[in-house]
């Protein structure tokens, strides 16, 4: 055991927390892969933490700001933010508070003198003090997805106007007020740490043993990847580094381009991360629970739950997703762990769920797991599900494992199908749209084009099943329904097609039909 486990165990016990406490963090790290120029896949892994070996990083959480919306948004997350920062406290992790140029205000705090003590490290980088505009030239060429060239404040005109004459009456500089860290997260005396500095923050490190970084806090596309203690320093000087996506936000004004929502461009700032500086993260991997929502972010919350290896739609879903939905809703990934296939780590984010998107096969998933499933149904909330997810949750009369549990009427209660098989794949499958897909896909001109996946035989229909499209194969005699909609006994919606091949992607009228499926299902077209 190193003087930092020690350390962390004897702050464990005088806290009074039991041993089950320190176990180590269980790490959902998602990160994207480039797998063609400019192509990038979404790829999850699971590390094990040791808490011990972990600093929790709180970037630029200001007091006060010069946009009034980045203060609302900071108030906002700082409660969650602070239950983060006890619970890794409590489990041995270093915490270390970064407000920027507020030293003055906390000069005589023991915190920062704890920073300001830490023996000198014999591994100083170089450089180690400055600002990192760029991780690499492959991020410097890529550039940014946003343009916060602006400043990026948000606010409107007249109450910044209103907030700066505000900041102006309290003694402050209305472009920098800042002159503490939030009240509203705690400073432990004993254990944490204060520092803006780039070698302070580095000797912490590593005089605490610390090989793992998260970091959180504000503002995702200036400070926390550019500070002396940010993303990008902490990556190219070889630490594990993760941004934790949730507890973030960035400076971003929708009036520049591209012009989408804040809270967008908070997501495509998360993307850029993920693909050329670290991975990233979610505060409920520490707190349990559901990930963090700002309760100001309007979208409606999307939980894609991917299991399954034939159709490789956790490439297909997130791609169509960023280019099809990101504007109006919130996309979150659940993907089943590549070791245990039944397991779907994160799934507590259905709890938060305004839409379910299934893409799952033949899963017998933990009790637990599928029951947050059933109350996502039970309470009425939509459906969607695409080409295996008619038997997600069915083992064709195969025993689920100890703990495990399937819903073999799942097809007949929420999907509205009748799924039996399919044809051959080698068989074609043609597809036309119906007079009463109209209303919904709003096609003037009927709908037709051809899958290279085999076709589902999905006869005969269910009661509050509305066929929108049907298909049929050379040689077959019957035709089958291939995409409908179905109104559930719970008064739920559901949307369900049997298409979903890869190449079905590549179908404009297929992309347009998920996207105004995902309408119809939150009500929000026709009905």
């Amino acid at each position: 055991m190193n003087k930092a486990q020690q350390l962390s165990t004897v702050l464990v016990l005088c806290a009074g927390v039991t041993p089950l406490a320190a176990e180590d963090y269980e790490m959902r790290l998602c990160k994207r892969v480039e797998v063609k120029p400019g192509q990038f896949r979404m790829v999850e892994s699971i590390e094990k933490w040791k808490p011990a070996e972990t600093a929790v990083i709180v970037c630029d959480m200001w007091d006060l700001h010069h946009c009034k919306n980045a203060v609302d948004r900071a108030v906002q997350m700082a409660p969650r933010m602070n239950e983060l920062l006890k619970a890794a406290r409590e489990r041995g992790s270093l915490i270390v508070h970064a407000p920027s140029s507020c030293m003055e205000f906390y000069k005589d705090h023991p915190a920062r003198k704890r920073a300001q003590s830490a023996p000198k490290a014999g591994n100083v980088p170089e450089g180690i003090d400055q600002w990192l505009t760029w991780l690499d030239e492959r991020e410097e060429k890529a550039g940014y997805p946003i343009d916060h060239s602006d400043g990026g404040e948000d606010d409107d005109p007249q109450e910044h106007a209103a907030w700066a004459k505000k900041l102006e009456k309290m003694g402050r500089n209305p472009r920098a007020p800042w002159k503490r860290q939030a009240g509203g997260l705690e400073i432990d005396g004993t254990r944490d740490a204060i520092t803006d500095n780039g070698t302070e923050n580095w000797n912490l490190l590593e005089n605490h043993g610390v090989k793992n970084v998260i970091l959180l806090g504000v503002h995702t596309n200036m400070c926390v990847l550019g500070r002396p203690f940010g993303l990008r320093q902490m990556t190219r000087n070889g630490k594990n580094v993760v941004l934790m996506r949730d507890l973030t936000d960035t400076m971003y004004n929708p009036k520049m381009e591209p012009r989408v929502s804040h809270f967008q461009g908070t997501d495509l700032i998360v993307e850029h991360i993920e693909k050329y500086v670290c991975p990233t993260v979610t505060s409920d991997q520490i707190l349990g629970g559901a990930p963090y929502r700002f309760a100001t972010d309007p979208r409606r919350h999307i939980v894609f739950l991917i299991g399954e290896r034939e159709y490789r739609t956790k490439e297909t879903l997130p791609v169509f997703a960023a280019k099809h939905l990101s504007s109006g809703f919130r996309c979150t990934f659940v993907l089943a762990d590549e070791k245990d296939h039944n397991r779907f780590r994160g799934i507590e984010a259905i709890m938060d769920a305004d839409v379910l998107f299934v893409s799952v096969r033949r899963r017998a998933l933990p009790g637990g797991d599928l029951k947050l499933i059933r109350e996502h149904v039970q309470a009425g909330k939509p459906v969607v599900g695409i080409r295996t997810a008619s038997h997600a949750f069915s083992l064709r009369g195969k025993t689920a494992p100890e703990g495990h549990a399937v819903w073999e009427n799942w097809d007949a209660e929420v999907i509205g199908g009748n799924y039996s098989g399919h044809h051959g794949n080698k068989l074609k499958t043609k597809v036309w749209s119906l007079d009463a897909a109209r209303p919904l896909l709003g096609q003037k001109e009927p709908v037709r084009f051809e899958s290279a996946g085999s076709l589902y035989i999905n006869t005969p229909t269910r009661p509050g099943q509305e066929v929108l499209l049907m298909g049929g194969v050379d040689g077959v005699d019957r035709d089958e329904p291939v995409a409908w909609t179905f109104r559930r006994r719970d008064g739920g919606r559901t949307f369900y097609t049997s298409l979903g091949h890869v190449s079905d992607f590549e179908q404009a009228a297929f992309n347009e039909m998920l996207v105004k499926a995902v309408m119809w299902c939150v009500g929000t077209s026709a009905d």
